[in-house]
């Protein structure tokens, strides 16, 4: 259980940090660890899908995995998530990691071929035993396709190496049958932004999300509620979290340019996203304005 305690918290996922040509950036890398550090949060995600993984080659991923951890080790827990659209990618991230010193490694099972449960077992089984890092599955069917059973995790958590699950599947009732499978010994992320509270009621251990870094005093505080009993508090704060998330999906632009835009505001400037993802248009920057202003008062509301 001592293992454990280190990934409880409010762990954003780490947002891809390009230049102005669109390159990846050690230096806006840098600025967001920084940024993070400072606002208290546990821990970070790096190379995951609000790191635009899947729009990135190896040497890119391995940068990011490498600023991330020369600027946070020892400061905060460092998951690498190491999933690639093949075996040897996934395990070549994942050694990369491990020499990096990253207290963890996750990936989302295969994408875009149909696979058996048997060769989705394998891949990740050859990821484990590419490392002596703990191991988090990443189960998030509505982009991979792919929908982790109970069965298959209960299978997966005879290898002790694996500690739990970042669940992001939307039903609630996936986080309080994997915690029911995996017990106190493991660790059950909650995925989806929009239910942090219902997901840490069902029996979430922690959270890792992809709006997280856009505001996160209200998820830390969120998180206080639940861990002292205060649900209706937590709600409320939940119901703000989503007022925001629907404006940041919204706009012409993608979510995660949305949210850059705003971290620009704050000083953070990370650039924008990567084709094929659409950055803001000229409409979009106003109504920024707008959701600055949500993401403001809510955390005047609840965050004294």
């Amino acid at each position: 259980m001592a293992l454990l305690e280190k990934f409880h918290g409010i762990l954003p996922a780490l947002y891809a940090c390009y230049d102005d040509e669109g390159n990846i950036s050690e230096t806006r890398t840098k600025d967001l660890c920084d940024y993070l550090l400072g606002k208290g949060v546990q821990g970070v995600y790096v190379g995951g899908s609000s790191g635009e993984c899947i729009y990135q080659n190896l040497d890119e991923r391995k940068a990011t995995l490498t600023y991330a951890a020369h600027q946070l080790k020892g400061k905060m827990t460092l998951i690498a998530h190491v999933g690639a659209p093949s075996t040897r990618d996934s395990i070549e991230l994942a050694k990369h990691a491990a020499e990096l010193g990253y207290d963890a490694l996750s990936a989302i099972p295969p994408i875009y071929f149909k696979l058996p449960d048997r060769a989705v077992y394998k891949y990740w089984s050859d990821i484990i035993e590419a490392t002596s890092l703990p191991f988090i599955i990443y189960n998030i069917p509505q982009t991979t396709g792919y929908t982790l059973s109970p069965a298959l995790f209960a299978k997966l958590l005879e290898n002790k190496k694996v500690i739990g699950v970042k669940n992001s599947s939307m039903p609630t009732m996936d986080i309080e049958r994997f915690k029911r499978v995996g017990g106190e010994d493991v660790i059950v992320f909650n995925g989806p932004d929009e239910q942090f509270v219902s997901g840490r009621i069902m029996g979430a251990d922690a959270g890792i999300g992809g709006t997280y870094a856009s505001m996160p005093e209200l998820f830390l505080q969120a998180n206080e509620f639940v861990m002292a009993g205060k649900f209706a508090e937590a709600t409320v704060i939940q119901s703000d979290i989503n007022d925001i998330i629907i404006a940041l999906c919204s706009q012409d632009g993608s979510m995660y340019a949305v949210i850059k835009e705003i971290l620009r505001r704050r000083g953070v400037n990370i650039g924008g996203v990567r084709a094929p993802m659409q950055n803001i248009s000229v409409e979009d920057a106003g109504r920024i304005d707008g959701i600055v202003q949500m993401i403001d008062q809510a955390i005047e509301r609840h965050c004294k």
